[in-house]
């Protein structure tokens, strides 16, 4: 790992856009455009790795994916089982934990089990974390999270006064995963798309053209840079 960076960057977020377009340029069907995206996924771990952002989450599968054809939901639920059994490995010789956030109840049994066991198999790993947000939407971990609360204060566990922005985020798919310093977006979108909404109020954001499959590490290293030239005030004066 090389030396820490001389403006922390503990969590980096990323929107991984651009498969389709991808296959499509190149005459080729969606889902080789998703195994491209695998092999970006890849690169952009081992690159944090180097940079030493110890956090990193990946918008993987939204909620309002699910509206897509039936038969590209199941490959990409087929490509998500392959990289989990590719990559277990790397995430055990580098001792990277995996963690997931989403309605994991929606994937099928088979890829619910296998995430089981690469977080499971993995939770006691220190050296970096890798988020995997699958049947995600901002919007409905919000909703989950004020039912959470709303059952405490049922139960008689808590009261209305109670909640505060610090304790609800603790009722959050996300409790224990700190915010997003930078959120990056591929292929030119300039918009959030329901990810990680809450998380994100002072996340610095950055977009580019590049489409996720094109993704790599000189790529990554810009937006770093780019991030390391920015003043946070949070609200202060700088």
């Amino acid at each position: 790992m090389k030396k820490p960076l001389p403006k922390p960057l503990r969590h980096l977020a990323v929107i991984m856009d651009g498969n389709g377009r991808w296959a499509e340029r190149r005459g080729l069907s969606r889902i080789e455009g998703h195994r491209a995206g695998a092999e970006a996924v890849r690169r952009t771990v081992e690159g944090c790795r180097e940079l030493g952002i110890t956090y990193l989450t990946l918008y993987a599968f939204s909620d309002e994916n699910w509206q897509r054809p039936a038969e590209e939901v199941k490959q990409l639920m087929h490509l998500l089982r392959q990289f989990l059994r590719r990559r277990r490995q790397d995430l055990h010789k580098h001792r990277i934990r995996l963690l997931t956030i989403g309605d994991l109840s929606r994937l099928p049994k088979a890829t619910r089990d296998d995430l089981s066991a690469a977080v499971e198999e993995s939770r006691e790993y220190e050296n970096g974390v890798l988020v995997l947000a699958l049947s995600y939407g901002s919007r409905q971990e919000i909703v989950r999270a004020a039912r959470r609360f709303a059952h405490e204060v049922a139960e008689g566990r808590a009261a209305p006064e109670d909640l505060t922005t610090e304790n609800f985020a603790h009722h959050l798919d996300t409790v224990g995963i700190p915010d997003p310093d930078l959120i990056i977006r591929t292929s030119g979108e300039m918009r959030l798309s329901n990810f990680l909404l809450w998380q994100a109020s002072y996340a610095e954001l950055w977009f580019t053209e590049t489409l996720w499959p094109d993704f790599g590490q000189e790529e990554l290293r810009k937006a770093v840079a780019d991030f390391q030239g920015r003043e946070r005030r949070y609200g202060r004066r700088g």
